[in-house]
């Protein structure tokens, strides 16, 4: 399981490139997959922190970086007032590069006039503009903070030779049988489905194929056969919980032996 998720990672595109937004997008090394051996990461921490110790194990395999800091609380007093994902040291030109991982699942929203905001969450929950403006103002900021320097400096780095970078990789879901939203500067790589709501996966069109109702930790995969597919009916069930409980969940499906598709049921 966590060799498909460090291979999913892998695979996902960033979210926009070079710079935008006033943000530089982490410039993700060459990885040479099959000398690549992943170590085991609990499934029971949720999957941003699963995402960590996935970047964490792929830096270190590329040989390109030295990690200097993972995962840094920073604290005033006894108060966490924010945490450094990661801090590196490029080894060829020794510049010191933080990092802000994200990994995220944003369905488009086209009610929505403004690309920026189109991108949320499946739950509504989660905002890409609101994601964003923190990232800039809140955790680039947190390192120049009286709190963040002192930490920095208490592990011997200099946080005036630092530089602010972001790896934000999202996997994009369209509304279902839509002509291609306009995504501005962000990266059209990034969609890999759609989204529907519940009435129209009760349709008839979707009664003939298999699904499977991935846990978080499969979500960033790539669907494949080897899973317990079940029936539309059985599904709908499933789904119809999740509903209940205001959850939408991801599905895959399976269309033909080759042929898979990722999408989310929406409750709203």
């Amino acid at each position: 399981m966590v060799d498909k998720q460090c291979l999913g990672f892998l695979n996902t595109p960033p979210l926009w490139i070079h710079e935008q937004f006033g943000i530089q997008q982490f410039d993700f090394p060459e990885v040479v997959w099959h000398t690549f051996e992943a170590q085991a990461i609990t499934q029971h921490i949720r999957l941003g922190h699963q995402m960590e110790y996935v970047f964490k194990q792929l830096i270190e395999h590329s040989k390109q970086y030295e990690i200097l800091l993972h995962n840094l609380p920073i604290k005033d007093e006894k108060r966490t007032i924010g945490e450094i994902d990661f801090v590196l040291k490029h080894l060829q030109s020794q510049k010191l590069i933080h990092v802000e991982l994200t990994y995220k699942f944003y369905i488009i929203n086209p009610e929505i006039s403004e690309p920026m905001h189109q991108l949320m969450g499946p739950n509504k929950r989660d905002m890409f503009f609101t994601k964003m403006e923190k990232i800039k103002n809140d955790q680039f900021a947190l390192l120049h903070s009286k709190e963040g320097s002192e930490a920095l400096q208490k592990n011997n780095i200099d946080p005036l030779k630092i530089s602010h970078q972001t790896c934000f990789k999202a996997q994009l879901f369209e509304p279902y049988k839509s002509n291609r939203v306009s995504l501005g500067p962000l990266n059209t790589s990034c969609v890999v489905g759609y989204w529907l709501r519940f009435d129209a996966f009760k349709s008839a069109y979707f009664k003939s194929f298999e699904y499977y109702m991935p846990r978080k930790s499969e979500w960033l995969i790539a669907p494949h056969d080897d899973v317990l597919w079940k029936s539309h009916f059985e599904t709908l069930l499933a789904i119809n919980l999740r509903m209940l409980q205001e959850n939408a969940p991801m599905i895959w499906v399976k269309k033909s032996p080759t042929e898979f598709e990722k999408f989310f049921v929406l409750w709203w």
